[in-house]
């Protein structure tokens, strides 16, 4: 989504469960796990660290080093939940749904406040502009509404902050492509 509302281009490879589970490809893969990104002669591994790559090199990274702080607080933030939210589908899916949908508002509830801080939530997660915090936010609030249709109910800026950034065309223009709306927003799982 970063590199879509950026109007940057990439060449993607999905890798299929199939290909995955071949003792070479994975193998191949610092910690055995993806994602990867290469960008020119740099080789990048987790999640967290290719969005904090991209957010520097793109100037998404807040203004300054106080907004930068800032930033990493918003992209540390989601790691729990994003953890939970693993389990859950992996492993516990069926039982352990109602309990996650019902605590879900506790881990929500940081977000609106930090968005609440900045400009009264009328703007980006960390300053005036956007940065790699709000996309990585964006993408865990849409899955969020996946698995718990409503869940943004009692966060109305959380809500607004979400139709937002959708809105922003490169991102909108992305998220309807045939390419990404045909695919899997949890993977092979739910």
């Amino acid at each position: 989504m970063l590199l879509a509302d950026q109007g940057q281009s990439w060449k993607e490879k999905v890798v299929t469960k199939e290909s995955w589970l071949q003792d070479s490809l994975k193998a191949s893969y610092l910690y055995g796990q993806l994602p990867k990104f290469q960008d020119g002669d740099l080789t990048l591994y987790q999640s967290n660290a290719i969005l904090r790559h991209l957010g520097r090199s793109l100037g998404l990274y807040g203004k300054d080093q106080r907004e930068a702080v800032l930033v990493d607080i918003v992209n540390h933030g989601p790691e729990g939940l994003c953890k939970l939210r693993s389990y859950l589908i992996c492993h516990n899916y069926e039982e352990g749904k109602v309990q996650y949908v019902q605590e879900l508002p506790g881990y929500l509830k940081p977000f609106q406040t930090l968005l609440s801080q900045n400009q009264g939530g009328q703007a980006f997660i960390v300053g005036d502009q956007i940065s790699c915090a709000d996309h990585n936010l964006l993408e865990l609030l849409r899955k969020h509404q996946v698995l718990a249709p409503g869940c943004l109910d009692s966060f109305p800026l959380l809500s607004a902050y979400v139709a937002r950034l959708l809105a922003r065309p490169k991102l909108k223009a992305f998220l309807g492509s045939p390419e990404h709306v045909n695919r899997p927003i949890f993977g092979a799982h739910v």
